[in-house]
């Protein structure tokens, strides 16, 4: 069941530009809670091929991190890719809750 459909946020400051020619709609993605960053407490980082791509935004996170929280079963996978100057709009990604 999708959870949500989101952008990529942070995508700027890792590895998304070196990984671009890689990565493809409908790759797999793991969501990793990261509850102790100083940041954001209700923080997912998102992770292609063990590589840190980005996060979930945090004005979407709080659902997905109590699903984590819970030990729910979440599966996430890229939607979309656009060659675009604005990093929030290069990668969108959606969540899935296994039932």
């Amino acid at each position: 069941m999708l959870v949500q459909s989101s952008p990529l946020a942070g995508s700027q400051y890792y590895a998304v530009a070196e990984l671009w020619p890689q990565i493809k709609p409908g790759d797999h993605l793991i969501l990793i809670r990261e509850p102790d960053n100083r940041h954001d407490r209700k923080a997912i980082r998102v992770e292609w091929n063990g590589r840190p791509l980005g996060y979930v935004p945090r004005a979407e996170n709080r659902a997905v991190a109590q699903a984590i929280d819970a030990g729910e079963k979440l599966e996430a996978r890229v939607s979309r890719l656009r060659d675009d100057p604005n990093p929030w709009r290069r990668v969108e990604f959606e969540v899935f809750l296994v039932l």
